[in-house]
């Protein structure tokens, strides 16, 4: 026995004018759709933040631009990253952090904590870290002699004149036991600490201590890692240096540095964070085989960076 058919629904008639109007509203939501994709180039980048999408390029000052190390990070930024690094090479210390306030470059990565907080207190500037890179130790060298000791009573030293690198340098001799400082010493000491000596100290500005030194115009000299890998100066060769796995050496972790507006940039902090990628490192540790590398935390930099800013304003007063 089959089913009753069931009878048909009665058909209404619509209006033209009804179905027009819908028409017209399934277009204009298309078009809108179409708007917003266009706007958004439909990228993920777009969607996961803004302003923090990916640039195409982002300028980065540093001091080192000729290390091979630097080839091998530009190629992973381009590869993981779809970041087109640009280098711009400095060979003067007190350049980089005008560039970047400035904005002639986006990031630079020279520097240790204590001198960017030295820096932002005495320029009323408040650029940030936001990740590590690595401590270098502070070596003194000599062309006359082997070790600290063997200096003669009025030996010429050369030291770095900036007052970090300074105060830092003359923390050396006084380990090397070739100068004693008022109370021991501190991060933003001078030669105007200096209680008793055994060495005549010699401030030069940073870029000139190696040559002073090759030069013959002094008996020894520190000198700042950069400027010494520049001169051909190996740090085997160094007589003395500090300690840069001592808990004190928390200041002279070297940094990427940004504008503070841009601290929390997504692609900045991925730019960061690609030092330590394995590649990366296996060539910086050919680069600079004495330097103890660091993974410390933006959060963790910028509290030592407002620990050392207060530090600072106290040495000015």
């Amino acid at each position: 026995m089959t089913a009753p058919a069931l009878p048909d629904k009665p058909k209404r008639k619509r209006p033209v004018g009804w179905i027009v109007a819908a028409a017209v509203v399934v277009v204009a939501i298309i078009i809108a759709v179409v708007a917003v994709a266009v706007r958004s180039g439909g990228s993920s980048d777009a969607a996961a933040g803004g302003s923090d999408a990916a640039p195409k390029t982002v300028t980065i000052g540093v001091a080192d631009k000729s290390l091979p190390y630097w080839n091998t990070y530009v190629d992973l930024a381009k590869q993981k990253l779809n970041v087109t690094v640009k280098l711009q090479n400095f060979s003067d210390y007190s350049l980089p952090n005008p560039a970047l306030k400035d904005k002639q470059i986006d990031i630079n990565q020279f520097q240790h904590i204590q001198y960017l907080a030295n820096y932002n207190v005495t320029s009323d500037d408040d650029l940030q870290p936001i990740g590590a890179t690595a401590v270098y130790p502070l070596p003194l060298y000599s062309t006359k002699v082997t070790k600290p000791s063997e200096f003669q009573d009025g030996a010429k030293i050369a030291i770095p004149n900036d007052a970090i690198n300074e105060a830092r340098a003359l923390l050396v001799l006084q380990s090397a036991d070739l100068l004693e400082l008022k109370d021991g010493g501190n991060a933003f000491s001078t030669v105007a600490d200096i209680t008793s000596h055994k060495v005549d100290v010699q401030p030069l500005d940073a870029s000139q201590t190696a040559d002073a030194l090759q030069q013959g115009s002094v008996d020894g000299s520190i000198v700042n890692v950069n400027y010494a890998t520049s001169a051909g100066l190996d740090t085997k060769d160094a007589i003395f240096q500090d300690d840069p796995k001592s808990a004190s050496a928390a200041p002279y972790v070297n940094v990427f540095t940004v504008r503070d507006a841009d601290k929390t940039n997504k692609t900045y902090l991925s730019l960061a964070e690609l030092f330590q990628d394995d590649a990366v490192q296996k060539v910086f540790a050919k680069d600079y085989p004495d330097a103890v590398t660091s993974d410390a935390s933006p959060a963790t930099l910028q509290k030592e960076l407002t620990t050392v800013e207060q530090d600072a304003k106290a040495a000015t007063k």
